[in-house]
Parts: structure tokens; C-alpha cells; sequence
């Protein structure tokens, strides 16, 4: 679904709903359908496990083994962290970046409800602006949808970004062993890119599990990909201005931007985080399919 429709539209916790079940529907039919959300309370059975707890109905039905989970096991504590500043409202147009966030937070959280796990929201800039409980009722997801429907309607802000000092109070916050769900450009991070190492680290060293969503813009944040005129760049969290032609700095800006991707990617795979570029160009079903490749190593 295009960006501009979903605001256009409206109504989050339908749009959710619509694309989560788009999407089981494809799971189902594809070689992926062991995730199934039907069987929140199962998982497939590992060569050389015990068969005391396969589940010989649903073996009868399926032919396939799974076994069953209890509630303690299957039960999960999962915060959507949103960075709401000023540069996640690019592109202008349709406010891309924290559409796409808002969106895909809501269709983890629609997820969530249905396999009974509870499920916080937090929003943040340069500290945290909202912060639900961690719950698993569907009034507490309805007021999660309310947030993230407020959260696509109101204008945008003059607001910088601090992911590192939000992740560190986040991280003393919680419960432990807490999946943590960030969706964040991560721009504030360029240049001081240990500041954000260290938050991390501190997620990891309390025994969260980390999804880390690098929200972009690929085709220009990335690519660089601009029509040879006349710009003026503008910071939209510092608005420092800069008129220059595309081809005057392309190749320094892609080769800047370039070390520090693949710096935060290798610090993710030290830290064991789950590292996904999530291009807004690309739908939602990069999102879905990561949560639940990462619901399934946490059973």
C-alpha cells in the first residue's frame, strides 16, 4: 500500500489489520507457512527433540510435528520505539519515513495481540514523549492504535533526534529479556556513532533481543539519486543550508554515508542485534517477515 494512501485513508488499526492478514495469506501459500500466526501456541518440532510434547491433532490435520508451547513460554514482552524527530518526516511529501514507521509499528502490534503477547509503545525526539504499559488487552492495543493515528495527523515538529540517551533510559526501564523493537534513520548518530554503540550495548548487556529497523529513503538518502540542478539541502533538524549541484558531492556523501551503514551493521552482528534496512520504498512485508524469523529463535 502507497504512503499516500495510508494517509489519505486514515485509520491505523484497520489498515493494519487488512495488511497483516494480506499477509499470512501470502505466508500461508509460500515455503515460509511454519510461521504461522494460527499457531501462536505451537512451533515445528527439531529433529532429535522429545515427542513428548508434539501435538498429534494437529499432526493429523497438517501433517507436520509440532509441539506444543505453554503460556509462560509463548508470552512476550515486546516495545515499538518510534523516533518521531524532524527527519524521520522525510520525505516531504506524504511524510514518508514516519508513516512507514507508524504503520509497520502498528501492523507488529496487531500481530502481537494475536498471538497473546503484550506490547508497549514509546515515541521519542530528544526524550521520551510517550510511553505506554506494556500490555496485552485489546483496549490497551486500541489505545496504541489512537497514539499512532495521532502520531500521522499531527504536523511536523522542529525536533532533533537523541537515540542513544533514549535507548540507555529504555534500557534500564524494562523488563528484562524484553524484545525491543526500534524504528529509527538513525541520522542523529553519524558523526557520534559510539555514543550509539554503547546504548546498544547496554540493551544487549540486560538481556534484551534487538530489532533494529533503519528506516531510509533509499533511492536519495542512500543512492544519493537526484535530478543535475541546482539544490539547496536543507538539515530538517538543524536547518543548516546548502546550494550545491547533485554531482558536486554525490560521491563524498555516498561513500560518508556508506561507512557509516556498514559500521552500525557490523557492530549489530557483534552485539547479536538484528539489523534490517528498511527501505520505505519496499512495503511492509520486509517488516512482518523479520519480527517473525525473530519471534521464532526467541521460543
Amino acid at each position: 500500500m502507497e504512503l499516500g494512501k495510508i494517509r489519505q485513508f486514515g485509520n491505523v488499526e484497520f489498515l493494519a489489520r487488512q495488511m497483516v492478514e494480506g499477509f499470512i495469506t501470502g505466508l500461508h501459500k509460500s515455503p515460509f507457512h511454519g510461521f504461522s500466526v494460527e499457531f501462536a501456541e505451537h512451533r515445528l518440532y527439531n529433529t532429535g527433540e522429545s515427542t513428548r510434547y508434539v501435538d498429534w491433532k494437529v499432526f493429523a490435520k497438517t501433517d507436520r510435528l509440532y509441539t506444543k508451547r505453554y503460556e509462560e513460554e509463548t508470552n512476550l514482552r515486546c516495545h515499538l520505539l518510534i523516533d518521531t524527530s524532524s527527519s524521520m518526516y522525510y520525505p516531504e511529501k506524504d511524510a514518508g519515513k514516519i508513516t512507514f514507521s507508524v504503520m509497520a509499528a502498528a501492523c507488529l502490534a496487531h500481530m502481537l495481540q494475536k498471538q497473546k503477547d503484550a506490547v508497549s509503545l514509546c515515541t521519542f525526539s530528544q526524550q521520551i514523549e510517550v510511553q505506554t504499559p506494556v500490555r496485552s488487552t485489546p483496549s490497551h492495543i486500541h489505545k496504541l492504535f489512537i497514539q499512532l493515528d495521532a502520531l500521522l495527523g499531527q504536523p511536523k515538529p522542529g525536533r532533533r533526534t537523541a537515540v542513544a540517551e533514549v535507548i540507555h533510559q529504555i534500557a534500564e526501564q524494562i523488563h528484562k529479556r524484553s524484545l525491543v523493537v526500534l524504528f529509527s534513520d538513525m541520522f542523529d548518530q553519524v558523526t557520534e556513532s559510539e555514543k550509539l554503540f554503547s546504548a546498544l550495548q547496554h540493551l544487549k548487556h540486560n538481556q534484551h533481543e534487538v530489532l533494529l529497523f533503519h528506516v531510509t529513503d533509499k533511492k536519495t538518502e542512500e543512492n544519493f539519486d537526484f535530478e543535475e540542478r541546482p539544490y539547496e539541502f536543507i538539515d530538517l533538524e538543524t536547518n543548516e543550508k546548502v546550494r550545491v549541484q547533485p554531482s558536486q558531492i554525490k560521491q563524498h556523501y555516498q561513500a560518508y554515508i556508506h561507512r557509516f551503514y556498514q559500521e552500525l551493521k557490523l557492530k549489530c552482528g557483534q552485539y547479536r542485534i538484528d539489523f534490517i534496512e528498511a527501505d520505505i520504498a519496499q512495503g511492509f512485508d520486509q517488516i512482518l517477515n523479520a519480527y517473525l524469523v525473530k519471534r521464532g529463535k526467541m521460543r
